[in-house]
């Protein structure tokens, strides 16, 4: 486990950061074109807010699946990518991962709600 005490920390909400396909919205490519500069800033650990397949409903925090990229933002070998070249530079990569709730869209949900007995007790209804 690192110590993050005496870290420099850039967070970072992915759709407004950089956007490198010229779609308007920031991804994951725009991360890793970004990392010389950030190295410059003396950034230490890049804080990205929530990436994964999500309706979007709550800015990304309301994950529908928590295995996967969600595509407006990139892929999975984009992520791969990112964290090769953050290493090469000597900057962790923390990834902001929502526990306590899911999606409406999550599998799990959608179980719980065709009364599943392994998913049911996940939620409160």
């Amino acid at each position: 486990m690192v110590n993050i005490a005496d870290k420099t920390i850039y967070q970072i909400y992915l759709r407004s950061f950089y956007d490198s396909n010229g779609d308007g919205m920031g991804d994951i490519p725009g991360i890793t074109a970004k990392l010389d500069y950030l190295e410059k800033l003396g950034v230490d650990l890049i804080w990205i807010n929530p990436f994964y397949p999500s309706p979007q409903n709550d800015n990304g925090y309301d994950i529908s699946d928590y295995t996967g990229v969600d595509p407006r933002f990139g892929t999975m070998e984009d992520f791969d990518v990112l964290i090769y070249e953050a290493k090469k530079r000597s900057i962790g990569i923390m990834i902001d991962l929502v526990l306590n709730h899911t999606s409406t869209e999550h599998e799990w949900f959608q179980q719980a709600l065709r009364e599943n007995p392994k998913y049911r007790d996940f939620y409160y209804f």
